[in-house]
């Protein structure tokens, strides 16, 4: 595998850069890139121009993330050339409402099943999403032993507009999947948080898919309300720096976080960013930087086993959640940096930071998560 990157910026868009990537030969394209980047004019048909044959997907950010780091108000193209028998198949989705994200999921996963099937790059759009469903749609047809990486776009915050690109060019509305095959892809995977538990396990005594109504019997917008004292009048925006943990019936953790994307105040209601089950319980959680940092360099080393199978160069696709960054403020270059330095300087790193990551919590075990640095690292035998 060899892999090639740039990062533009529109007062510096270079069209050399483009056709400099060009003269790879890549068979994949992936580009992550602010919104004012994607609403560039002509910014699609650029990149198809100079890269006719390839399979291209990405998506909209909170930040990007390349072998430089972090970056804002950019564009990272990276491109990548298998040279062994490695094949791939790009499939999309519209997703006109969240009610429409389980069929969506399973219409991708339709047109990616094959024998031979070795993972998959999911990228959807960020707002009026239910990631939970629509990663639950694509394993309906894929099934559970096809591990599944990517994330939820991003619009730096904003939590207006978000979109994905794909073979049909950039959308608002869309998903895409990048399906890869071929004996000798090798891939792994690791993800972790890093956030610190507080104050009592409360039980969910009514939600629907991804809507929580109420904690212990009580509206859940009040209960949050009270956690959170002066940080509630910033909300939905301060509810990323105080996500849920999904705990079991035993009440112990099951390692996944539920981030508030939005909230009721007419219903009492929180909008998370993945699906939760009635009956199960739920603490809020906190961070501090040390925490989240070292969360990073946990979840690289488990995605390290690759370094020895591999030959050559690698790519490790970084999804990182905007309320890290968030946390962690100009210092989140930090995160980047130990993951870059566990996996060392033959993995070229690209990325983005999301509103929702997806990867296997365990293997057969893929799901959604928030507020997680997720790593996918791939490369060939």
């Amino acid at each position: 595998m060899e892999c090639r990157q740039i990062v533009q910026e529109s007062a510096s868009r270079d069209e050399g850069q483009l056709l400099a990537l060009a003269e790879l030969d890549p068979q994949l394209v992936l580009v992550f890139g602010s919104v004012d980047e994607l609403r560039q004019a002509g910014c699609f048909a650029q990149l198809k121009a100079a890269f006719p044959r390839a399979a291209l997907a990405g998506c909209s950010t909170a930040g990007e993330i390349s072998n430089q780091g972090r970056s804002e108000h950019s564009c990272v193209v990276t491109a990548v050339r298998f040279h062994g028998e490695v094949t791939l198949q790009v499939a999309e989705a519209v997703v006109p409402s969240m009610d429409a994200c389980l069929d969506a999921g399973a219409a991708l996963g339709a047109s990616l099943k094959r024998p031979g099937l070795r993972a998959i790059l999911l990228f959807g759009k960020g707002v009026g999403v239910n990631g939970s469903a629509l990663l639950a749609g694509l394993i309906s047809e894929v099934g559970d032993q096809v591990p599944i990486s990517g994330g939820l776009a991003g619009d730096d915050g904003a939590f207006v507009e978000t979109f994905t690109l794909g073979p049909s060019g950039i959308r608002p509305d869309g998903v895409v999947a990048v399906g890869l095959s071929g004996a000798g892809l090798v891939l792994s995977h690791g993800s972790r948080g890093g956030w610190t538990p507080f104050g009592p396990a409360r039980k969910v005594t009514r939600c629907r898919e991804n809507i929580l109504y109420e904690l212990d019997g009580e509206p859940a917008l009040n209960i949050y309300k009270r956690y959170l004292g002066e940080h509630a009048k910033d909300l939905p925006h301060s509810g990323l720096l105080f996500p849920f943990e999904i705990l079991d019936q035993a009440r112990g953790p099951l390692g996944l976080i539920r981030t508030i994307l939005g909230v009721d105040e007419a219903k009492g209601s929180l909008i998370l960013a993945g699906e939760i089950e009635s009956g199960g319980f739920l603490r809020l959680m906190h961070a501090s930087h040390d925490d989240l940092v070292d969360g990073a360099e946990v979840a690289a080393r488990h995605a390290g086993s690759l370094q020895q199978a591999r030959s050559g160069q690698g790519l490790a696709l970084l999804v990182s959640c905007v309320g890290r960054h968030l946390v962690l403020g100009d210092a989140v270059e930090e995160e980047l940096e130990v993951v870059g330095e566990v996996l060392g300087k033959e993995m070229t790193l690209a990325g983005f930071y999301s509103y929702g990551e997806f990867a296997p919590l365990a293997p057969g075990d893929c799901r959604l998560h928030n507020q997680t640095m997720t790593v996918t690292c791939l490369g060939e035998r």
